[in-house]
């Protein structure tokens, strides 16, 4: 009982910042080197008042003793402090004493609260209050000369509280002042919530409370897109809106956090139950249009939960570290959802750095190396042209599957230069197939997302057409529906600006993204590249070859040529030569392999130009397709 109703008088109590390990140690040694000088001059004093020697030994009991104690790390920093704490208030009473009850000798416990409260904590000022009344009622009981120069004498214990008030009402303006200023850099400036530092500290008084704790990480999906769009000030607005929308999600005693641009964190007391509820009504909230100058903006968000009972280093640290971890799985699976840490989370992702990190590493050293893939004409089966496909040599690892490093190059941005280094080896190649055949081959080169809004994409390509002398008229850029989630009019622009250099641009795996049709009206196109998919149930899956028909009839009616993917069976090739499909490539016909294979491939054989030595240093890139 009595535990209890400690506890809920301490939660009652206003908490302040925790002050760094390395913060609290200076000013701790500061405040234990004053205790021990005090203690000297407070012998000298009273030599000088006619003490002698016992009143000496007395004050270096008093005062000094609880300094050197103060020093023990084994009592932590509240049992530190509370040395400290008497060490100082026993010199001001031994003051008052040697001084035989001078007013202005009281002075100096205003002096020492204003010392404590270098330790920003509760603990001190308890010990200074008591100590003050303490002193002035018992001592001022006994001595009352010695304690009290006026009436006080009369009534000790009355003017012991007067003492006392005016005691924490020093105390109490410091800490005003302690909060006040912490306001100030512990809040975001923007929303008012709480900042990362705050988060981490209130984290980690509730786990030394021993309480269950979550930990909730907020990414807001695509923000970015926002910010380039509709300029920063919606931007802001829209941070406001949602940072209000998400303290509405809370419970009293939860926190909500600002941890970065488009980050948030919500402190949550409980277990991983109430955390995902929690997290349920953050993706609800997130998901509502925002009314904005220009028009309303849905943006999603992607949500990592991370329970202190679901790991053994019960830090606020490790707390925020595994939410995190979570958080970016989420984004990988998909974005819009939520995912909980689970043992396996950080090995993986400490693998997943050591892959960028070799990533950055591979095209200095070499290791990159283009694939290429013919593509066929379905009436005679005649190789008309190839797409060009990197692969990933690891010295270690050998060839790693481009659905893992791709997506990787992707998030980091090492694609960009990955995509212009591929754009200059493929066309080399292809200048020197068609010199040697005498063939209009074409070369299919993939474009990312990234690779529109991380560069000049116009700007490269005019440069590699330039470098290698690869006809205009003889490249296919592919792209796919994503390269519109960014900005649509500068994407489309890029893409026209390409097709008047004759280049032709493909839409890759149509029909799969976010809405083929209803895309297929922006994006200037002058091929549809049907997804291996919807190939793969032929012949047999009619809803597949309804959806092929209706692919094969649109791209008749718009004006565009048809190629299919992933063709692997001889039925899959006839029922796409019986839906009068133009060009297929997949397995059937051939793998993609290294130039120095593809000499079948060709309308005359001929020796494949050697590679390039080493592709230029990656830059922090965007993207290029996988196979």
């Amino acid at each position: 009982m009595i535990l209890r109703l400690r506890d809920r008088a301490v939660r009652m109590l206003p908490e302040g910042r925790l002050l760094p390990e390395s913060v609290w140690q200076r000013r701790h040694t500061a405040i234990v080197r004053l205790c021990l000088a005090f203690a000297a001059l407070l012998v000298l004093f009273g030599w000088t008042q006619g003490a002698g020697q016992p009143a000496a030994v007395a004050v270096l009991a008093a005062v000094a003793l609880p300094a050197l104690v103060a020093t023990t790390p084994r009592l932590g920093r509240k049992g530190r402090a509370a040395a400290t704490t008497v060490s100082l208030m026993a010199g001001s009473a031994a003051l008052v004493h040697l001084w035989e009850g001078v007013t202005e000798a009281h002075f100096i416990f205003f002096v020492m609260v204003g010392v404590v409260s270098l330790y920003q904590d509760w603990v001190p000022y308890g010990i200074a209050l008591v100590m003050v009344i303490a002193h002035h009622g018992a001592l001022g009981t006994i001595y009352p000369t010695a304690v009290y120069s006026h009436d006080a004498v009369h009534d000790p214990w009355l003017w012991a509280g007067i003492h006392g008030a005016f005691v924490l009402a020093a105390s109490l303006a410091h800490l005003a002042s302690w909060r006040l200023n912490e306001d100030q850099v512990l809040s975001d400036p923007l929303t008012g919530l709480a900042n990362r530092t705050l988060l981490e500290e209130i984290t980690h008084r509730v786990l030394q409370r021993g309480s269950a704790v979550s930990l909730l990480f907020i990414d807001l999906d695509d923000f970015k897109a926002v910010n380039d769009s509709r300029g920063h000030a919606a931007g802001d607005e829209l941070i406001l809106v949602l940072a209000e929308r998400l303290r509405g999600c809370v419970r009293p005693g939860d926190v909500v956090a600002r941890v970065g641009g488009d980050e948030f964190a919500v402190v949550v007391t409980g277990g991983p139950d109430v955390a995902r509820a929690v997290g349920d009504r953050v993706l609800t909230a997130l998901a509502l249009p925002v009314p904005l100058d220009g028009g309303p903006v849905t943006v999603h968000g992607s949500v990592g939960v991370a329970a202190s009972t679901d790991t053994e280093d019960r830090t606020a640290g490790a707390l925020l570290r595994n939410a995190d971890l979570a958080m970016y799985l989420a984004k990988s699976q998909g974005k819009n959802r939520m995912v909980a840490y689970a043992d396996g989370m950080a090995e993986a992702a400490r693998h997943r750095a050591q892959m960028a990190q070799d990533l950055e590493d591979a095209a200095v050293a070499g290791q990159l190396e283009v694939h290429y893939q013919p593509v066929v004409r379905m009436s005679d089966g005649r190789t008309t042209g190839f797409e060009a496909l990197v692969r990933w040599n690891h010295p270690e690892r050998g060839l790693v599957p481009p659905g893992e490093f791709i997506p990787l190059a992707e998030e980091t941005g090492a694609i960009t230069a990955i995509g212009r280094w591929v754009l200059r080896e493929a066309l080399r190649q292809g200048t020197a197939w068609s010199a040697g055949t005498g063939a209009r081959l074409r070369m299919a080169v993939n474009l990312s997302p990234r690779q529109f809004s991380d560069g000049d994409v116009v700007a490269d390509v005019t440069a590699a057409l330039a470098e290698t002398g690869f006809p205009a008229t003889q490249l296919t850029l592919e792209v796919t529906e994503g390269v519109l989630v960014r900005d649509v009019d500068a994407v489309v622009a890029s893409l026209e600006a390409l097709r008047a250099l004759g280049i032709r641009i493909a839409i890759d795996d149509f029909g799969t993204g976010f809405s083929g049709l209803s895309y297929l009206r922006h994006l200037p196109a002058d091929v549809i590249k049907i997804d291996r998919s919807f190939v793969s149930d032929l012949p047999t899956g009619r809803s597949a070859t309804t959806l092929i028909t209706s692919i094969m009839e649109l791209a008749r009616t718009l004006g565009l040529d048809v190629i299919a993917e992933g063709v692997e069976t001889e039925d899959q090739r006839r029922a796409l030569a019986d839906l009068d499909c133009g060009h297929a490539q997949g397995y059937l016909f051939a793998r993609p392999e290294p130039a120095a294979r593809c000499g079948r491939h060709l309308p005359a054989r001929l020796p494949a130009l050697p590679a390039q030595p080493g592709a230029p240093g990656l830059e922090r890139l965007p993207g290029v397709r996988t196979a």
